[in-house]
């Protein structure tokens, strides 16, 4: 997934200025059904151009995960049921906004939808791509769950409230993080990476097994490593030095940011394979770095490591 720095990620591939100005607009002056600033009429929405703005500033509280679709659109009719349902099963963590390609041209010139279905998420405001054409429900489900990850990291944590819930549930209270946790995200969403690094190796100290806590150490540097970075000047750089292998690190994490997990991972392995033997070293423990941030057990890490086998051996 992407923009995991807020802004940095996704600089000239989706333009969403000329949307956000509408978030200002009273909620008042919305068309009916819209969703209103902070809220949702439910966990499935129509969003169009005019409305957009509001959509934005729900996602401060709970990701937004925007469909792009066309009544014309064979797969997009496979994949909406699917969105839908596995949105229903999260309990309000995630909402899903609907968003006709061709009723809504400004949002489709913003996303730069050139294939239909596109998704992609909001969160704290900004664009998260996830996936384009219509996936499994498998890994749609594996994909909202690194989803609500990064939005925690981003401390966008709320529900929407379900209508069908009982009041008990509505009124349980959230786990309380641990001190350590709560201070690293406290910092992340400061964008002060450095100090998220280091509540995160304290928490480490304390309890080496604490997953979250590596698994949010891991995510933070690749934050930190991202921070600034002009997307087009980085891809320029890979692209006219192959074998430089900062440069090509640059690249494979702005990839991995912007949800492009297999480019990343053919990126270094194909590094690896061009390198001599005596400086493959860094490349393959930056690999390792990559497969722990997506997961062991995810399908692209498990061919990628396959790969990786047979270039060691």
């Amino acid at each position: 997934m992407s923009d995991i720095a807020p802004g940095a990620v996704l600089r000239g591939a989706v333009d969403l200025s000329t949307l956000r100005a509408r978030a200002a607009q009273p909620a008042a002056d919305a068309p009916a059904g819209a969703a209103p600033t902070g809220s949702a009429p439910s966990l499935v929405f129509d969003a169009t151009d005019e409305t957009f703005g509001q959509v934005l500033e729900l996602s401060r509280t709970v990701p937004v995960v925007v469909d792009l679709w066309a009544e014309w659109c064979g797969p997009c009719k496979q994949l909406s049921p699917i969105l839908e349902e596995v949105v229903g099963e999260l309990g309000g963590r995630l909402v899903l906004a609907k968003v006709d390609v061709d009723a809504n041209p400004q949002l489709a010139q913003g996303f730069r939808a050139q294939s239909i279905p596109m998704v992609v998420a909001l969160v704290a405001g900004q664009p998260v791509p996830l996936f384009t054409g219509a996936v499994p429900e498998q890994q749609v489900r594996e994909v909202f769950a690194q989803l609500l990850q990064l939005a925690a990291q981003h401390g966008v944590t709320g529900t929407v409230p379900l209508e069908t819930a009982p009041e008990t549930a509505a009124e349980e209270e959230e786990p309380q993080l641990p001190p350590l946790h709560l201070e690293a995200f406290d910092a992340i969403e400061a964008g002060d990476y450095a100090r998220a690094v280091s509540a995160y190796e304290r928490a480490l100290a304390e309890n080496p097994r604490d997953e979250d806590a590596r698994a949010g150490l891991g995510q933070v540097r690749l934050l930190e490593r991202i921070q600034g970075v002009d997307l087009q000047a980085a891809r320029d750089a890979a692209a006219s030095a192959p074998t430089d292998i900062p440069a090509q690190f640059t690249a494979a994490d702005l990839d991995l940011a912007g949800g492009h997990v297999e480019d990343a991972f053919a990126r270094l392995l194909d590094l690896f394979a061009a390198l001599p033997g005596d400086e493959r070293a860094p490349v393959r423990e930056r690999l390792l770095d990559l497969f722990g941030l997506v997961g062991t057990a995810d399908p692209r890490v498990i061919r990628a490591r396959g790969r990786l086998s047979s270039l060691l051996f």
